[in-house]
């Protein structure tokens, strides 16, 4: 039987985290980015489509590739944070069906239907970059999830055989002191939701 997270589990993933604008100097390590995958990958998706595909942007040269699509209040931020994750989603995920998805032939709904493999590409690519974000926060690093950018720049720069179109893009390290502003209130239970 499964138990519920203890109380810090569950501030470190949702109570307590913030969304971050300044990050420390410090690195983020080939093996945390790795490991970020390693649980990631595990979120689900509708027939184990995977769409999602990810640019860790952390070199000065990839930076200066991506800065300049950056809206100006993202542009410093993205400069200076550690670690830039372009979230893309490929639209011929379902190319990998045949071994990702066993329990009967996918491919052919998708291959032949470009309209559904677009819808289906973001939205799970979408649910797969929150995925990034809880299992980042769960390994101690913090997040900054942006959409203020050019995504015709990101794709030439990132992905230019346009198979792959940027998401979203989230900045990745460990928050700096007052790195963030005050946290926002969030809609109560019974203006968003009810029980039927």
């Amino acid at each position: 039987m499964k138990t519920a997270l203890d109380t810090q589990a569950l501030d470190q993933l949702f109570r307590e985290a913030h969304t971050y604008s300044h990050f420390t100097d410090e690195a983020v390590s080939d093996d945390t980015i790795r490991d970020l995958y390693e649980l990631l990958k595990w979120g689900p998706t509708s027939m184990n489509t995977q769409p999602a595909r990810y640019v860790f942007v952390r070199g000065a040269e990839a930076k200066e590739m991506l800065v300049p699509a950056m809206v100006a209040s993202n542009a410093e931020k993205t400069k200076k944070a550690p670690l830039t994750v372009i979230v893309g989603m490929d639209s011929e995920f379902y190319e990998h069906l045949p071994t990702q998805f066993a329990a009967y032939d996918a491919k052919p709904m998708f291959a032949g239907n470009a309209a559904l493999a677009e819808a289906t590409a973001f939205r799970n690519g979408t649910l797969q970059g929150a995925y990034l974000i809880m299992a980042a926060r769960a390994l101690g690093l913090d997040c900054g999830p942006m959409s203020g950018f050019d995504p015709a720049k990101v794709n030439a720069a990132f992905f230019p055989d346009g198979r792959t179109k940027a998401n979203f893009l989230i900045n990745l390290g460990y928050g700096a002191a007052n790195g963030h502003h005050p946290r926002g209130p969030r809609l109560p239970f019974e203006q968003v939701a009810k029980i039927v």
